[in-house]
């Protein structure tokens, strides 16, 4: 695994499988289409498109990559948008499907692709992207062993496209209002941790010597996520995939009680085992972080989590709009 987004042109990204954004006659177009046909080598894509006869809409076809940093290069049709009429969201599916199972056919470890039909097929952005994240989520799931990548020219058509990143702008600003994502918030929740408080304070305070601090630590990061996956009733597999990481670094975790995370890692696995703010908070302090008021990466967790959002894959796209590192895809 697992998925990226990638700010660039997709006809210079490394991989063993490229995506062309086609028309149903292989025809030289433009955007992605031109791109690709100028990075692979005009003479020789046109060739190998005009061999194939054309590709109808939804399915994919297979050229060699040529002069493209990409073993292959998978053509796809997506749909025109007419209204959402005539089944096009059903074609758009379609068209990752089918990227997908000549990605598996051609033995390919990594596949990078544009946002089909969102540019001059006038698919809506929200909608194409919605698209192509769960259809690439669904994908992962049984083929944890490819990396996928969202190749993006600039962040405009994630910003119009996720309605989170959209509502995590004030957050980023440093203003705080209601939005279509707010939840009610959960009263007894806050009163515990009131009492909770309160007790703490009463309790008179004895500083314990330095050993007998050293042998009362508390579990550790990993000893910690180990629990929670059993206290949840998940597998590995499961968790690892909801946190958009690999299956080799969940097995260093498991196999290692010190085990360190990056801050990025960590908060991947907040959000694969559905934690709460606190719960997030606390699992964070056991790997040496906390989420700071000052920082716009942490404001914008926060938003998630005590929202109860746990979709990686949404928190990137928000992430990936304000220029901040995303989470997991390791």
């Amino acid at each position: 695994m697992p998925f990226s987004i990638v700010r660039g042109d997709v006809a210079r990204v490394e991989a063993d499988v490229v995506v062309n954004a086609a028309n149903e006659r292989l025809a030289p177009g433009s955007g992605v289409c031109g791109a690709i046909y100028a990075a692979a080598g005009y003479d020789d894509m046109l060739a190998a498109c005009r061999e194939l006869g054309g590709c109808p809409t939804g399915e994919a076809v297979v050229t060699p990559g040529f002069a493209l940093p990409a073993r292959w290069c998978v053509h796809t049709v997506g749909p025109v948008w007419r209204g959402g009429a005539a089944g096009a969201e059903r074609a758009l599916r379609s068209c990752y499907r089918s990227v997908f199972r000549e990605a598996v056919r051609l033995g390919a470890t990594s596949v990078a692709y544009p946002l089909i039909s969102a540019g001059v097929y006038g698919y809506p952005a929200e909608g194409a992207l919605a698209v192509a994240r769960e259809e690439t989520r669904a994908f992962l799931e049984t083929h944890d062993d490819v990396d996928v990548m969202l190749v993006v020219f600039d962040d405009d058509v994630i910003r119009r496209g996720s309605g989170l990143a959209r509502e995590a702008a004030a957050l980023v600003d440093g203003v705080v209002g209601e939005t279509a994502f707010e939840v009610e918030a959960l009263a007894a929740e806050e009163v515990a941790a009131a009492l909770s408080s309160v007790v703490r304070a009463r309790r008179p305070r004895v500083s314990p010597s330095l050993d007998e601090r050293l042998s009362s630590l508390e579990p550790t990061f990993s000893e910690t996520v180990l629990a929670l996956v059993d206290e949840r009733g998940m597998t590995d597999a499961e968790v690892y995939h909801r946190a958009n990481l690999s299956r080799q670094l969940f097995s260093k975790l498991r196999g290692n009680p010190g085990y360190r995370p990056t801050k990025a890692t960590a908060v991947a696995l907040c959000m694969g085992l559905a934690l709460g703010l606190g719960e997030a908070e606390d699992l964070l302090a056991r790997a040496g972080y906390a989420l700071s008021p000052s920082s716009a990466f942490d404001a914008v967790v926060s938003f998630f989590l005590e929202r109860g959002i746990h979709d990686v894959l949404r928190l990137n796209e928000a992430l990936f709009v304000y220029g901040l590192p995303l989470v997991g895809s390791v």
